[in-house]
């Protein structure tokens, strides 16, 4: 099978989570024998931004930890290419069986390739949204014309319902996104020589108030030891942050995270506010990757509507800043409990969530949709 994604960047998770989950579907195709090719922006804002802060030696760092992407074609050609003002979509689309077009593209290349498809397209053709805007910006939602697509591949029943609802698509399935188990697992080798680490960017100020509360305050009050990742902080919280004694890093390349996660006795999860007020049942990606390294995981309050995890079990719950205080003191000293929480917490993760199962529901989809798409599992290939 050939699949062609349409989406910001492969190349670059500058303030680009999902890069992450498209970097492990990706893997996990070429894996299993099939074709995978990416168009992005010549222009995209995420590589300008990987560059500008990190020059171009963060790019040869991605491919050389992402060799597999180089030359995956069969003509040799790397999964990811870049284009500029003018995109040839009888190039792009040639041969492909299955489209992917994610909702970060321009409305005006959604419908371009909704039409291409309408002229006697031979692939199945699928929006893919993994963000907040149905609930918080529905009219820039609505200006997509999805009339030419199969339909919608949300990561969340929520989202995927609404898309029913407003019958903005003709159909809609849940696509939640997932942790890459080939680069997200534990390292025993390294010592945890640190408490606290929190991966995330600041954002648009839609969790600002919950990671003083819930992060910088804990921390300076129990004295840990630890260190944030992420980029976009403004200079008031980068003062806070040396003001409470944590140490920020800046940028990290997410495949560097596995590394991150084994030095550290916890991490902990805050969610944006879209996501825990309107958006019940998406965690954010970095949930699933931490769970998967096998660190212990504090969340503050988000609805598991879907029976993704088992809170208790999989992670713990804290309500407040007292009670992420005693949580994080817990985790820290309780050795068993810590690692109960990582065992369970990666158990779930290979038994439900890695990108393999997620490949696994997008062949059920396609087959679904009248394309041959399914080629042999992992299991079959082993």
């Amino acid at each position: 099978m050939k699949l062609v994604g349409f989406y910001h960047s492969l190349i670059s998770d500058w303030n680009h989570g999902n890069a992450h989950f498209l970097r492990g579907v990706a893997g996990e195709l070429i894996a299993r024998g099939h074709q995978v090719r990416v168009f992005e922006p010549q222009d995209a804002w995420s590589v300008a931004n990987l560059v500008r802060d990190q020059g171009d030696g963060a790019i040869a760092a991605f491919h050389a930890a992402y060799p597999h992407f180089r030359h995956a074609g069969p003509l040799g050609q790397p999964v990811s290419e870049r284009y500029g003002a003018e995109l040839d979509l009888d190039h792009a689309l040639d041969g492909a069986d299955a489209v992917l077009v994610h909702e970060w593209n321009a409305p005006e290349l959604v419908a371009r390739i909704g039409r291409h498809r309408a002229r006697g397209g031979r692939y199945a053709l699928l929006f893919h949204d993994t963000h907040h805007r149905a609930v918080t910006a529905p009219a820039e939602l609505a200006r997509y014309d999805l009339s030419g697509y199969d339909g919608v591949l949300a990561f969340g029943d929520v989202l995927r319902d609404l898309y029913r609802m407003r019958r903005w698509a003709a159909r809609a399935w849940t696509w939640h996104e997932a942790a890459d188990t080939r680069v997200f697992g534990p390292r025993p080798a390294i010592a945890r020589d640190r408490d606290l680490v929190w991966i995330g960017n600041w954002g648009d100020g839609e969790r600002s108030a919950e990671l003083h509360a819930m992060l910088i305050e804990p921390a300076l009050a129990l004295g840990l030891r630890t260190q944030v990742y992420g980029v976009r902080y403004p200079d008031a919280v980068c003062r806070a942050l040396a003001g409470a004694g944590i140490d920020y890093a800046g940028w990290l390349a997410n495949f560097h995270v596995p590394e991150v996660f084994a030095r550290h006795r916890v991490t902990v999860h805050v969610p944006r506010r879209p996501y825990a007020d309107l958006l019940p049942g998406i965690p954010t990606i970095r949930m699933f990757e931490a769970l998967a390294c096998g660190i212990p995981l504090i969340s503050t309050p988000w609805r598991d509507d879907e029976a993704l995890f088992t809170a208790g079990e999989d992670y713990l719950v804290a309500s407040d800043p007292a009670e992420m205080r005693r949580l994080l003191r817990a985790v820290i000293h309780d050795r068993a409990l810590a690692a109960e929480l990582a065992r369970h917490g990666r158990q779930t993760i290979l038994a439900r969530h890695t990108c393999a199962h997620r490949v696994d529901e997008l062949f059920t989809i396609l087959t679904e949709l009248g394309v041959p798409a399914a080629g042999p599992s992992p299991k079959e290939l082993s």
